[in-house]
């Protein structure tokens, strides 16, 4: 199975609020649950893996108890 840039991710977030948990869904609903993922400087991401990876390089945006894509922290690698 071919690896996810996580930017694909990130695109799908884009006027969406998330919980980890919905986030979690939201992945697995449109990319499935055994998908891996890869990032600029990552690879082999589980779908908790991504979210770790993303949420630690502040790629999230919060919106009260939740967050969203904080646009400007996208890289333009793809």
């Amino acid at each position: 199975m071919e690896q996810i840039h996580g930017h694909e991710v990130l695109h799908m977030m884009e006027g969406n609020v998330y919980s980890e948990a919905s986030l979690r869904q939201a992945i697995i609903a449109r990319f499935g649950a055994k998908q891996l993922f890869y990032t600029c400087s990552a690879s082999e991401l589980t779908v908790d893996g991504l979210i770790e990876f993303l949420k630690e390089h502040g790629k999230f945006k919060p919106v009260g108890d939740c967050f969203t894509v904080d646009e400007t922290s996208v890289c333009s690698n793809e």
